[in-house]
C-alpha cells in the first residue's frame, strides 16, 4: 500500500531500486499492478531483478493467475509469506479504523476476472474496526501449511523463498520442501507479541541452513551497523521496509534513493571502522553478543 505514502508508490520504490542497483519485493497488496511496476523500469539498465511477496489466497486460481502475471511482467523470484494465516491483533488499526483510502485499491486484484475485493472488506465498513483485519480474514487461507508451499512450486518458473522463518526447525522444514531460499522475518513484529527479533534468530537459522540455501533478513534494519551485523551473523543480504516508507513520505522517488545512499553510507563506513575493506571480510567475529541480563 505504498501509494498511501507517496503518489507514486510502488513505481517510485522500483526506480529506485533501479537506481541503486538492487532488489524490490513487491508485495501482493501493491497499490500499483505487477505489469505496472515492472512497465516503470522497463528499459532501464540495469533491469531490477524485481521479487514478488505472495500471500496464498483461499481462491486459488486467482493466487496461480498472480504468480503467472509476475513470471510474465519479467519478476525474477516469489517469497511466499508463511506467518501469516491470520492477521495478528494490531492495536494501532483497531484504534485508527484502519481503512484503504477510497481513491486507491488492491491492485493486483482490482479486475473482477482475477480476484474479488469486496470495497467493504478491504476499507472496513461502519462496525469494523480494521479493515485489513476483515480483509484477511475473508481472503486469506487460514489452512496455510507446507503442502502450499509444494503447490507454487509445482507450477513457478522462477525460485520460491519462504518468508516468515524465526527458527533452526522451521528452516531445516523449509529446506526439506524444496525452497529456493529463507527470509528470516517477524513481519515487522506485527503478528505476535514477544516473537525474537530477527537479528538474534537469525545465526541459528544460518546453522540449521548450512549453505543449502540462501539466508536473508528483514525487520529492524535502520542503520548500515545493522547490515553489518547481519551479514557477520550468515545473511546474504538484508530488506527494508519501514525506512521505504519514511522515504517515499519524504521525498518520494528521490527519497528512497537518498535513504539506500545513506544505509549504504553508513555501512560502507562501519566496515571500515571494523577493518574490513571488502563484504568478504565480514566475518562471525565483527558481532559480539552480550550476555543474558540477570533479574
Amino acid at each position: 500500500m505504498q501509494r498511501m505514502a507517496h503518489p507514486d508508490g510502488e513505481c517510485a520504490t522500483a526506480r529506485a531500486a533501479q537506481q541503486k542497483n538492487t532488489c524490490m519485493i513487491l508485495s501482493s497488496w501493491s497499490t500499483t499492478s505487477v505489469e505496472d511496476v515492472a512497465a516503470s523500469t522497463r528499459g532501464a539498465a540495469p533491469q531490477p531483478p524485481n521479487w514478488l511477496q505472495l500471500y496464498i489466497y483461499k481462491d486459488r486460481a486467482a493466487t496461480r493467475r498472480l504468480v503467472e502475471r509476475a513470471q510474465d511482467a519479467g519478476f525474477a523470484a516469489i517469497a511466499i509469506t508463511v506467518d501469516t494465516p491470520f492477521l495478528g491483533r494490531r492495536l494501532a488499526d483497531i484504534r485508527n479504523r484502519f481503512q484503504l483510502p477510497p481513491h486507491l485499491t488492491m491492485a493486483n486484484f482490482s479486475d473482477p476476472g482475477k480476484a474479488r475485493v469486496d470495497r467493504a472488506e478491504a476499507s472496513g465498513g461502519a462496525d469494523n474496526a480494521s479493515g485489513l483485519a476483515a480483509y484477511v480474514a475473508s481472503q486469506i487461507d487460514p489452512t496455510l501449511n507446507w503442502s502450499h508451499v509444494a503447490w507454487v512450486k509445482s507450477f513457478a518458473r522462477i525460485p520460491v523463498l519462504v518468508k516468515g522463518i524465526l527458527t533452526a526447525e522451521d528452516a531445516e522444514l523449509a529446506v526439506r520442501a524444496g525452497v529456493d531460499g529463507i527470509i528470516v522475518s517477524n513481519h515487522g513484529g506485527r503478528q505476535i507479541d514477544t516473537a525474537p527479533a530477527t537479528i538474534d534468530v537469525l545465526e541459528e537459522v544460518c546453522r540449521a541452513v548450512d549453505g543449502r540455501v540462501e539466508v536473508f533478513l528483514d525487520g529492524g534494519v535502520r542503520r548500515g551497523t545493522d547490515v553489518l551485523k547481519a551479514l557477520a551473523l550468515g545473511a546474504r543480504a538484508v530488506f527494508l521496509g519501514r525506512p521505504v516508507l519514511w522515504a517515499l513520505s519524504y521525498g518520494g522517488e528521490a527519497g528512497v534513493v537518498e535513504m539506500l545512499d545513506i544505509i549504504g553510507e553508513e555501512l560502507r563506513l562501519a566496515m571500515a571502522l571494523a577493518g574490513c575493506a571488502s563484504i568478504a571480510d565480514i566475518r562471525r567475529e565483527h558481532v559480539r553478543a552480550l550476555p543474558p541480563a540477570r533479574l
